[in-house]
């Protein structure tokens, strides 16, 4: 006989007690069902504090992903930066290069053949460095090419602090011989007529210009390019009231066209001392003054012989 179990409760404190009679059976059943729903709220409250924790750590890692993100992309900008940083240095070295070269075609100072040989100068900047390179490519090659170009403006520097030595040893003793070198520009202005042949102005046939025409204001101010001696300042046919500066060494310059002559024959003149204004003296289409530079005898390219 199946034997049940009773069961008694009440509601409240003057309720009557209310009995439940159960089956030992049906009461098994009943535990099993409250044990199995209460381990499965067991369970799925420890896989839910999972979950949150999860949820949580994937939030830090997120931000930390962004944190990372944005170094990474201030790094690749700095990256970018430094390439053209080093991209403008070696336009410096290459344009001191440069300068180098005309400093020592103007003192006549030639580059020595063993330090060239020991150190590779005379071009190496120019020669050797890539100017510019893509800024576009991917970053590593572009970390190693920056590495390769450092090394190479390490090297280019090294060889030129011997070449910058060695070019003022030469340089001090010039320095005579130098300040009596033509090497600034006579005036500010405009070159209208460069040196060589070109179309005459009056006459429209090709003609041989033997200097520069530099072109301002009436009156603007003329000076001497180098020291020396005045062998000439009066007016001349053609080119108008001219001072000519004898320099040594073979060396003259001529300043044509002048509205006034502020020196005398016999005067000695430095470098950027006032000669004359420009003016439209002689044959003339307007201001300027005609600037030549004359050694031994013949007339050569006044640039040449301007470094400012």
């Amino acid at each position: 006989m199946n034997k049940k179990i009773k069961i008694w409760f009440y509601t409240g404190s003057y309720s009557k007690i209310n009995e439940i009679a159960v089956s030992k059976k049906v009461l098994s059943i009943l535990i099993l069902f409250f044990l199995t729903s209460a381990s499965g709220l067991f369970y799925a409250g420890i896989d839910y504090l999972k979950l949150k924790k999860t949820a949580v750590e994937t939030r830090t890692l997120n931000e930390k992903i962004k944190v990372q993100d944005r170094e990474i992309m201030t790094q690749r900008m700095q990256i970018q930066d430094f390439a053209r940083e080093i991209n403008t240095i070696k336009k410096k070295v290459v344009s001191l290069s440069e300068f180098e070269n005309k400093v020592r075609v103007i003192a006549d100072i030639k580059q020595n053949s063993d330090s060239s040989a020991l150190f590779g100068t005379g071009g190496l900047a120019y020669e050797q460095l890539d100017a510019s390179f893509s800024l576009d490519q991917r970053h590593n090659s572009l970390i190693r090419e920056m590495h390769k170009e450092i090394n190479q403006i390490d090297k280019t520097s090294t060889a030129k602090m011997y070449d910058y030595q060695e070019l003022l040893k030469h340089l001090n003793r010039k320095r005579n011989t130098l300040a009596s070198t033509p090497s600034i520009r006579p005036v500010k202005g405009w070159i209208t007529s460069g040196f060589g042949y070109r179309e005459s102005p009056f006459t429209g046939k090709k003609e041989f210009h033997s200097g520069l025409d530099i072109a301002n204001k009436k009156g603007t101010k003329i000076a001497a390019t180098a020291a020396g001696k005045v062998s000439y300042a009066d007016e001349k046919m053609f080119i108008g009231k001219l001072v000519i500066v004898d320099h040594g060494h073979g060396t003259f310059t001529k300043y044509g066209h002048l509205d006034k002559i502020l020196v005398k024959r016999g005067d000695m003149v430095k470098r950027g001392d006032i000669i004359g204004r420009m003016g439209n003296s002689g044959r003339s289409t307007g201001p300027h003054v005609h600037y030549e530079v004359k050694v031994n005898g013949i007339s050569v390219n006044p640039q040449k012989y301007i470094l400012d």
